[in-house]
């Protein structure tokens, strides 16, 4: 009983540092979708040029989307014509630099590593766009069967060209019923995995893994790369990671290498552009990302990173509502998907 407890306590730890920015973070993005026309992205990168995986890297900073509704939008800009090095640079840069993400990110770490975090994902989606352009000399003229998705893939695929009028309702419906709706699932279990691993892996188990610094990286990668946890719901297993003692070069990797290359997107990626890219796609993520973690670890790895309160009577007010506004939300979601 004193363990339940104790998990308990450690999941709202985690839910109550991120919950008031996920949903701030929602709303913004929300209104972004309001703000920005339906065809923006494909108009500017339906093209084969190298200065597209920079508009691409670029312009999906801002865009509302999550780790798996960006897979439609991929598929979207390849019909369009936009070269394999801006899709992949698409599909790297805008999960992490969501609206969402950043903010839940910053409820984390602060923005020191919010700032890393971002300007390290646009240099890894550029750099591997840019090698994938390189390398690519001969246009793809093969048709491509439609990527099969299913649950919220389809929910998020575009279909009208035309530009509405700002509305409100439709902000908060895109906000708490498209985006929310696709994340409740991975944010749920990313809490989850966060505090199971924050009570049943004490320091002293994780110690001495974490004593060799490429080992760890190494070991985060393989656990990293296959897992289906959205940029957002990968934060709560990265902060119990790095309580339980991981640097947090390390957990730059686990949240760097693992929205940009979990097996949906994995398979996406194999199918849109074939095994060779798909090869390079997780090379340069898997390589990069290492390469980030450890300069950090070297050069910035004093600071104080994890910015979250470790005892639940720290959180205020705000934090409480918020979070019970989170799993209220979650659980509405989970009883409808039963219905």
């Amino acid at each position: 009983m004193e363990l339940l407890l104790k998990l308990f306590e450690n999941i709202l730890i985690l839910a109550n540092a991120m919950s008031f920015y996920i949903l701030i973070g929602l709303l913004i993005a929300g209104i972004l979708k309001q703000l920005i026309p339906d065809d923006f992205i494909a108009s500017h990168l339906g093209e084969k040029k190298s200065a597209s995986v920079i508009k691409a890297t670029l312009l999906g900073i801002p865009m509302p989307v999550c780790s798996c509704s960006v897979i439609p939008l991929a598929k979207s800009l390849q019909k369009e014509g936009a070269s394999k090095g801006a899709v992949q640079s698409f599909l790297i840069s805008t999960p992490i630099t969501g609206v969402d993400s950043i903010l839940a990110t910053y409820s984390f770490f602060g923005w020191f590593f919010t700032f890393y975090r971002v300007i390290t994902s646009v240099i890894i989606a550029l750099i591997t766009g840019m090698l994938q352009n390189m390398i690519d000399n001969k246009a793809n003229t093969e048709a491509v069967e439609p990527v099969c998705c299913s649950g919220c893939c389809c929910e998020s695929q575009v279909t009208e060209k035309k530009k509405k009028r700002f509305s409100s309702k439709e902000a908060l419906k895109y906000a708490y019923v498209t985006l929310f709706g696709n994340i409740y699932k991975a944010l749920f279990i990313g809490l989850i995995f966060g505090g199971l691993f924050t009570t049943l892996l004490p320091k002293e188990i994780l110690q001495p893994l974490f004593e060799y610094q490429f080992l760890t990286y190494f070991a985060v990668l393989i656990i990293a790369m296959p897992l289906y946890v959205c940029a957002t719901a990968s934060l709560p297993i990265a902060a119990a990671f790095m309580l339980s003692g991981m640097s947090p070069g390390a957990a730059f990797v686990f949240l760097s290498a693992g929205p940009a290359t979990n097996s949906v997107t994995m398979g996406v990626v194999a199918q849109m552009f074939g095994k060779k890219s798909l090869l390079l796609y997780l090379g340069t993520i898997a390589t990069l990302s290492i390469l980030f973690g450890y300069l950090f670890d070297t050069f910035l790895g004093k600071l104080e990173v994890l910015s979250i309160a470790t005892e639940a009577e720290h959180f205020s007010v705000l934090d409480t509502v918020s979070t019970l506004m989170m799993f209220g939300l979650i659980g509405y979601y989970f009883i409808k998907s039963r219905v």
